[in-house]
């Protein structure tokens, strides 16, 4: 039984009751697990399973693949301040999905952990900016090496030219939110 401490990042229904859940561990990395009977109304999984808390994870590693079965989850940090703002949402839904789209499965990721844990610890006090996500892009960049640290760039485009893949539709939308927000809206 391994254990872990993780952020959700990711669920999907896997059956009636089950879901999969994907996680992101300093230690672990990009894990995903099986939460059979989470969707039951009594299950222990119950209430748990939101995206972007961090919490302490029990799960039984999968012997012939990369799916693991959850056996507890107990949450450390529940953030509920990001459910207020539809802005929140879309900055953290972005920042995980940046991560997903550069980091290998089940490999350690420390510094990416950290750095998706204090930008939601961000989100969940106060609204996301368009410094604050250029910001986390530049972290990336220079935790991948594809930019040398403290040198301002266009990171961003860096890690699309460099893996090959479009960013995430979540960056276009925050950063249209994040525009509509600043604009004061016409009363008449």
């Amino acid at each position: 039984m391994e254990k872990t401490e993780a952020i959700l990042i990711g669920r999907q229904r896997q059956t009636e009751t089950s879901l999969i859940v994907y996680w992101c561990s300093a230690e672990q990395g990009m894990i995903k697990t099986i939460a059979k009977g989470a969707l039951r109304p009594k299950s222990p999984f119950a209430g748990l399973l939101d995206l972007f808390v961090s919490a302490e994870i029990r799960y039984a590693t999968g012997k012939t693949t990369d799916l693991h079965t959850l056996a507890e989850a107990r949450w450390t940090n529940p953030r509920l301040g990001l459910r207020t703002s539809y802005g929140r949402v879309l900055a953290a839904t972005y920042f995980v999905k940046l991560l997903t789209l550069v980091a290998e499965p089940h490999t350690p990721v420390p510094e990416m952990h950290d750095l998706l844990r204090k930008a939601l610890d961000y989100l969940a006090e106060k609204d996301p900016t368009l410094p604050l996500i250029a910001r986390f892009e530049q972290r990336v960049a220079e935790i991948l090496g594809i930019v040398p640290e403290g040198v301002e760039s266009l990171a961003a485009e860096a890690i699309a030219d460099v893996f090959h893949r479009r960013l995430p539709v979540q960056r276009r939308q925050v950063t249209e939110w994040l525009r509509q927000v600043a604009v004061p809206r016409d009363p008449g």
